[in-house]
C-alpha cells in the first residue's frame, strides 16, 4: 500500500497525516506548539520547535498504522503562510523566533510606507495591502532589529522564508518556497511570478536571502529527504494553507469558494487566471502553479475566529469543553442584542484596521456566559458574511454555494447561522482534513500518485448541507446591528 505524507504546520499547531489513494485520511498525529507574545500584539513560534513536532507526528502516524518509508510516494507541506523565519543555512540553526502573520509590530512601519506613497505600486504587483498580516514588513523588521540576523548577513550566511520553505529546507537541505507562499510576502509580483526588485529595493531586503520559487506542484520535486529518515522520499508539492484548502476542496472552476473555520477565517474564490483588483477591500493571490499555469485566488481574510473560542476556554474561562457550543446554538434562540467583535489584533478583510479592538456591547443584567458565547460563535458567521459580500461585489459572480471546513464547523448550527445569515447553500465534505489534503494532492500529482484533476474529483463526497431559512428582515436587521457593533470596535480608541 503506497501513501501520501502531508505535513500541515498550522498557526497553533502541526499535524502530520498519511492519505490513501481515495483521498482518505488513514493515520495521523498532532501536536501543539506554544505561543509566545513578547509585547501586546506581538506573537511569534519558535522554529525549532515547528520542525521538532513536524518529526514527532510524522513518526507518531507512522505508528499507528506501522508504515514503512518505502510506501511513502511523496510528501506534501501546507503551512501557516506569512509567518517568517530566519536562519543559518549552513548551519540551520534558527537565528530569532518566527514573528507569526498574526504579529501586529510593523503597524506603524505600515503606516509610514502608505503615508510615503507606497500603497499603490504594492497593491498592483502583490495583490495586497499595506499591512503587518504580510511577510515583507516582518523581514525588514528582522533586519533592523535581530543582531544574529544581521551577522549572518553580513556572513552571506542568512537565510530567510515562510514556514513551507522552513519545512523543506530541514527535509531536504533545498532553500525553496512555492508561488501561493510567495504572493504573501509583498515581495513577489504576481503578475510576472518574480522577486519584484522595485518592492524589494522599497523594503531594503536583498534578494539572495530569499528562497527559490518553483511550482505548487513540482514534477522536478523539491529535492529527496536526506539523513533524517534513512530513505530517500520526493518533497513534491507545497501551498500555503488556505490555498491548499482550496485544492482540498476541489474547488478547480472559476467561481467556486471555499470558506475555512480555523484559527481565523480564510474564504477563497477560484478566479482562475484573472487575477482581479479588489476595490472592496479583498486581496488578490496566487491560488496555485501547476503544469505552467498560474490560477488565481479572491481572499478574504478574518484574523480571529476559532482563536475567539480559544480566548473564551483561556482567557475568560466561560467555557469548560468545546462540546458545549453546539448545545448552547440549539438551546438559546440569540444573543439577546449581545454582540461581540472579536478585534484582537484589529481587524482583516475587508475592514483592514490593524487599530480595531475587541468589543463586546449589548450587555444587560440579564446577560449571561450563554449569550457571550453565542454572541461569540455568531461573530464568526458576520465576519464572514462581510467578506462573502465583498466577493460577490468584486467578482461579478452570484455564489449559491460555500464550501466548509476546519475545526469549527464539527458545531452544526453555527453552520445553519451562516447559511442564514449568508443567504447561501453551506457544504461540508466527508473529509474535514482539507488543507492538509490539499497538499497531499499537490504532492501526489507531481509524483504519479494521481494522474490528474479528473482523477482527484471522483473522490470528492460532500457529508452535510445546510440550506438558508431566514426571513429577509430578520436578516437585514442582524447584519446592521453587527455593522453597528463593528464600528464602534474600529472608532473607541479616536473617540
Amino acid at each position: 500500500m503506497n501513501l501520501i505524507l502531508s505535513i500541515d504546520q498550522g498557526t497553533t499547531g502541526t499535524r502530520s497525516i498519511f492519505f490513501n489513494s481515495k483521498g482518505e485520511a488513514i493515520a495521523k498525529s498532532y501536536n501543539e506548539h506554544e505561543q509566545i507574545y513578547p509585547s501586546p500584539g506581538w506573537v511569534e513560534h519558535n522554529p525549532s520547535e515547528i520542525w521538532n513536532n513536524a518529526l514527532k507526528t510524522i513518526n507518531g502516524a507512522r505508528k499507528i498504522k506501522s508504515v514503512d518509508l518505502t510506501e511513502i510516494s511523496g510528501i506534501g507541506i501546507t503551512n501557516q503562510r506569512e509567518t517568517i523565519v530566519a536562519w543559518d543555512k549552513n548551519t540551520g540553526i534558527p537565528l530569532h523566533n518566527a514573528i507569526v502573520w498574526q504579529c501586529r509590530r510593523t503597524a506603524e512601519y505600515c503606516d509610514e510606507l502608505k503615508n510615503e506613497g507606497f500603497s499603490e505600486i504594492f497593491r498592483k504587483k502583490t495583490g495586497l495591502i499595506l499591512d503587518p498580516y504580510f511577510s515583507g514588513t516582518k523581514v525588514r523588521w528582522l533586519l533592523d532589529n535581530s543582531e544574529k540576523v544581521k551577522t549572518k548577513l553580513n556572513e552571506g550566511s542568512l537565510a530567510v522564508g515562510t514556514i513551507d520553505s522552513w519545512l523543506i529546507y530541514n527535509l531536504t537541505g533545498n532553500h525553496i518556497t512555492d508561488y501561493s507562499n510567495a504572493s504573501r510576502t509583498l515581495l513577489f509580483d504576481i503578475n510576472s511570478g518574480i522577486w519584484d526588485d522595485e518592492l524589494l529595493e522599497i523594503l531594503k531586503i536583498p534578494k539572495h536571502i530569499l528562497p527559490e520559487v518553483r511550482p505548487s506542484s513540482d514534477k522536478e520535486t523539491y529535492g529527496n529527504t536526506q539523513t533524517i529518515f534513512n530513505h530517500p522520499i520526493p518533497v513534491a508539492g507545497t501551498a500555503g494553507d488556505q490555498q491548499a484548502a482550496l485544492f482540498g476542496q476541489n474547488c478547480f472552476e472559476l467561481g467556486e469558494v471555499k470558506n475555512t473555520y480555523g484559527t481565523g477565517n480564510f474564504m477563497l474564490m477560484n478566479t482562475r487566471g484573472n487575477a482581479i483588483q479588489s476595490e472592496n477591500g479583498l486581496l488578490t493571490t496566487i491560488a496555485w502553479k501547476i503544469d505552467g499555469e498560474i490560477v488565481y485566488a479572491l481572499e478574504g481574510s478574518v484574523f480571529i475566529t476559532g482563536a475567539g473560542i480559544q480566548w473564551l476556554e483561556q482567557g475568560l474561562g466561560i467555557l469548560g469543553d468545546k462540546s458545549e457550543l453546539t448545545d448552547i446554538m440549539n438551546t438559546l434562540s440569540s444573543t439577546d442584542g449581545v454582540y461581540f467583535v472579536p478585534a484582537f489584533v484589529g481587524l482583516g478583510a475587508p475592514d483592514w484596521d490593524p487599530y480595531a479592538r475587541g468589543t463586546i456591547i449589548g450587555l444587560t443584567r440579564g446577560t449571561t456566559r450563554k449569550h457571550i458565547i453565542r454572541a461569540t460563535l455568531e461573530s464568526i458567521c458576520y465576519q464572514s458574511e462581510d467578506v462573502f459580500q465583498a466577493m460577490r461585489k468584486d467578482s461579478g459572480i452570484d455564489i449559491p454555494k460555500l464550501r466548509v471546513d476546519g475545526g469549527v464547523t464539527n458545531c452544526s448550527p453555527l453552520l445553519q447561522f451562516q447559511a442564514d445569515i449568508s443567504n447561501v447553500q453551506v457544504q461540508k465534505p466527508l473529509e474535514l482534513e482539507t488543507t492538509a489534503l490539499g497538499a497531499a494532492y499537490l504532492a501526489g500529482l507531481a509524483v504519479g500518485y494521481w494522474e490528474n484533476l479528473a482523477d482527484i474529483k471522483r473522490n470528492f463526497q460532500i457529508d452535510q448541507e445546510f440550506s438558508p431559512s431566514m426571513e429577509e428582515n430578520k436578516r437585514h436587521e442582524l447584519k446592521s446591528y453587527w455593522k453597528k457593533a463593528k464600528n464602534r470596535a474600529k472608532s473607541w480608541i479616536n473617540n
